[in-house]
């Protein structure tokens, strides 16, 4: 057991929550302790307590309290283990990588980060992308579960601040593409419609959604957030179903699955916000559309193009391949991927 410590944030943690930095400098100590220690007090910044997810700053001191050796640690079941398949799985994932950052195509299925019943996770499993760096990468935004497509991480802590200030600062162009119920209401539009959280009503919150309310409404709203998204229709089968290119504009919690619902045309496989319907016949669009078509979500991060964090490289563009089950839909509908302009807003300019 070691004795109290005090350790100073480096270049690598400025920004980063307090969780992932304790882990990172401390990689045998899980997640269920960290958080432990943090509601008892023992580990504090700058002197005062802090959450786990406190963002620190670079030079700042963090109080560690008396630790278990390494040795005792890694015999307890809770250490992170990554099987061979898995292990694979994620590394075959990877579409593009260099010193600072890694692009993986995630998986349709695969969360983000850990939660409730989450026991895999790209975030857990990033320990096998460390490749040939010291440190395993680190996120810098996040896809819904059921979302596919491309997700950057940060292999320094230089590349994870420059990363998120891009973002932050709305200097990246994601483009998602997704097939959906109907025929949206113009060939290119903006949709503006608010944001806000309603609880669900099952046990701790279960069933919680996203809701639209009109721009007007935001301010008067207590909890509401405005939202942005920008659509462009690629191509179409009748009044049936859209391949439709997004633009989110903003950030927010199930924004381009909440507003494409809203307009009408919920995203196919999108039960939480499209209804359960198995057909659509007229008015009413539900979120399946019968026959051969996947009932999985048909929603994906096809493209993103960024500044490169550290080379300084502008328009870097990164693109990822359709998952099967929106291939299969694609190939159903005889549509080529090259129809598509790797930016589709630009034919309407």
């Amino acid at each position: 057991m070691s004795g109290v410590q005090i350790v100073t944030v480096d270049e690598d943690g400025q920004d980063q929550r307090l969780d992932r930095w304790f882990k990172r400098i401390f990689p045998h100590i899980n997640q269920g302790r960290i958080e432990k220690m943090c509601r008892k007090g023992e580990i504090r910044v700058e002197g005062a307590r802090a959450k786990s997810n406190t963002r620190l700053a670079t030079g700042q001191s963090v109080r560690v309290p008396p630790l278990p050796e390494p040795g005792v640690q890694h015999s307890s079941p809770k250490f992170t283990f990554i099987s061979d398949e898995n292990r694979k799985m994620i590394r075959d994932c990877v579409i593009y990588k260099d010193e600072h950052i890694i692009a993986i195509n995630k998986p349709a299925g695969l969360p983000t980060q850990g939660g409730t019943n989450q026991t895999l996770h790209v975030d857990m499993l990033c320990e096998a992308l460390m490749f040939d760096m010291e440190t395993k990468p680190k996120l810098v935004h996040r896809l819904d579960k059921d979302t596919s497509g491309v997700l950057l991480l940060a292999r320094t802590g230089k590349a994870a601040k420059g990363l998120a200030k891009a973002m932050q600062d709305r200097e990246t162009r994601k483009i998602y593409w997704a097939l959906v119920a109907g025929r949206l209401p113009n060939r290119v539009g903006t949709v503006h419609y608010g944001l806000v959280k309603a609880a669900g009503h099952g046990p701790n919150n279960a069933g919680e959604k996203m809701h639209c309310i009109h721009p007007k409404e935001v301010e008067n709203t207590p909890g509401a957030k405005r939202a942005t998204t920008d659509y462009a229709v690629i191509e179409t089968i009748g009044t049936r179903t859209t391949w439709v290119g997004l633009a989110p504009i903003t950030g927010r919690t199930h924004q381009l699955r909440v507003h494409m619902a809203e307009l009408g045309c919920p995203i196919i496989g999108d039960g939480k916000y499209g209804g359960s319907s198995q057909s659509n016949d007229g008015e009413g669009w539900g979120a399946q559309i019968g026959g051969d078509i996947s009932r999985k979500m048909h929603l994906h991060a096809r493209s993103i193009t960024f500044t490169h964090p550290v080379t300084g490289k502008k328009n870097m563009m990164i693109e990822a391949d359709l998952p099967d089950h929106m291939q299969r839909s694609w190939d159903m509908f005889g549509w080529d991927l090259k129809w598509a302009p790797k930016d589709p807003f630009k034919i309407f300019e």
